[in-house]
């Protein structure tokens, strides 16, 4: 297994939470409410718990597949780390924007997202279903590559480290060369934003440059509304974790088709069969044509 960064990292993201919890209180800001700040932590903790099980399979797979690698990447040539770098951020942009995109991958990412307010502690609101539904799979390539999975999961906690401190209201921006290349709070706070023209952008880790390759990136303007567009309504971490499964679950088997109870799990958020919900593209079209009206 590789070395658990992540975790040695813990008492510093406390650290620099309860700093910016201090910060909050003292400006009168209002960046955190108690019982969401609480629903965060107990996310997080959880998330670590299960963490635990779930890692150790991932690893296991992932030398398997290591097994059948294409190329001997060896960890001695300093490109080796340049090259596990860009590869790490590239499957993170595109399981990222995928979870976005898939109902099924939603389903479990939707925690990140469900606190109405965007401060330190909800960077620890992690999910605690994604490993176990298959987000791993995302990474599957980089082991039959001949990326050693010690060193993958390594580069993602390292990935993990760097995005705790982008979900911050405290940093306005950075000096533009880093604003072009790095994900950076100011990117980060759009990417969590409720508002339709903020929905479903900068989906980038460490890199903000593969949102602006693909055609998912948006400055900020106004300040974001964050949250969901329809909130969970809940500081209950069992019910801010589950919730929207036994939703998906429950629409897909009410569905009347097959074909209906498939394409809930693999439409964008907001697929619905009879048209009672709109997904960002059909929020965004129906806008468009009354803009245009």
């Amino acid at each position: 297994m590789p070395p658990a960064v992540l975790y040695y990292a813990i008492p510093g993201f406390v650290a620099l939470l309860s700093l910016e919890a201090w910060f909050s209180y003292k400006e009168n800001k209002h960046l955190y409410e108690t019982k969401d700040t609480w629903s965060s932590l107990a996310l997080g903790i959880g998330n670590v718990i299960i963490g635990f099980a779930t890692k150790a399979m991932i690893f296991g797979l992932f030398v398997l597949l290591y097994e059948y690698r294409i190329f001997n990447l060896n960890e001695s040539n300093w490109w080796y780390w340049l090259l596990l770098f860009f590869a790490d951020d590239f499957s993170y942009y595109w399981f990222h924007r995928v979870s976005h995109n898939v109902n099924w991958f939603w389903a479990s990412h939707v925690v990140h997202h469900s606190s109405q307010r965007y401060n330190l502690a909800a960077a620890l609101r992690q999910t605690w279903t994604g490993n176990l539904t298959g987000s791993f799979l995302f990474w599957a390539w980089m082991p039959l590559i001949g990326f050693h999975p010690v060193w993958i999961l390594f580069m993602q906690q390292i990935s993990l480290i760097y995005q705790f401190w982008i979900h911050t209201e405290t940093v306005t921006t950075l000096p533009k060369p880093f604003e072009y290349v790095l994900n950076t709070p100011s990117h980060h706070r759009v990417h969590h934003g409720s508002d339709l023209k903020y929905l479903d952008r900068n989906h980038g880790g460490i890199l903000i440059i593969w949102d602006r390759v693909f055609g998912t990136f948006q400055p900020e303007e106004e300040r974001p509304t964050y949250g969901l567009t329809r909130n969970i309504n809940s500081f209950n971490p069992v019910v801010i974790a589950l919730k929207t499964w036994g939703e998906l679950f429950s629409a897909a088997f009410r569905s009347g088709s097959v074909r209906n109870c498939i394409n809930y799990f693999v439409q964008p958020p907001g697929w619905s069969h009879d048209g009672s919900s709109k997904t960002v593209k059909e929020l965004r079209s129906s806008h468009n044509q009354k803009t245009h009206q």
